[in-house]
């Protein structure tokens, strides 16, 4: 957007006023980890070249190819990375989203949510504080995907009343 006046200090004020909303709106962009395995590698091969688009800093935990893995090889260090803090945010896919999410959960810290559309993926994050997304690689398709991995990724954690849920959950297992 450009200003253009015919007095120069009104266009010096209108040239720093922009420059100082586009400052404002430069927000931190999260780092991700991602994985998948075998059923889930097709849509973490679209979800990388979105993230890497959008500029995000995105670590590819595997699979790396369509032969057939065991999700938990790949989905324990990737719920690690983000258990330690290295990274924000992770981005799980399998068949069908559960069995990599029951694996991210065994983690200290991690609240990994099996997110199949936009407004569980909205809720995961608004009310539960959720920093896996488990997606259900077979039953979604790429529009899907871009989609609620976005919604996760910009919604924000209401906290309150949901705040001291989450206290209640413990880091570790009993």
């Amino acid at each position: 957007m450009t200003y253009y006046y015919l007095k120069s200090d009104k266009r010096i004020f209108f040239f720093k006023l922009r420059r100082h909303f586009n400052k404002q709106k430069k927000v931190k962009k999260k780092k991700i980890a991602v994985v998948a395995d075998h059923a889930g590698f097709y849509l973490k091969e679209k979800l990388m070249a979105y993230l890497i688009r959008e500029k995000y800093e995105v670590r590819d935990f595997g699979c790396s190819s369509e032969e057939p893995v065991d999700y938990p090889d790949y989905g324990h260090p990737m719920a690690n990375s983000v258990s330690e803090g290295d990274y924000d945010i992770g981005i799980s896919i399998c068949g069908t989203g559960n069995g990599i999410n029951m694996t991210a959960n065994k983690h200290p810290g991690i609240r990994s949510a099996l997110c199949w559309n936009e407004e569980i993926s909205k809720l995961a994050r608004a009310h539960n504080d959720a920093n896996i997304c488990a997606i259900p690689g077979r039953f979604i398709n790429e529009s899907e995907l871009y989609l609620i991995v976005r919604t996760f990724l910009e919604t924000p954690f209401d906290g309150g009343r949901h705040k001291r849920r989450i206290d209640k959950i413990p880091l570790k297992v009993y």
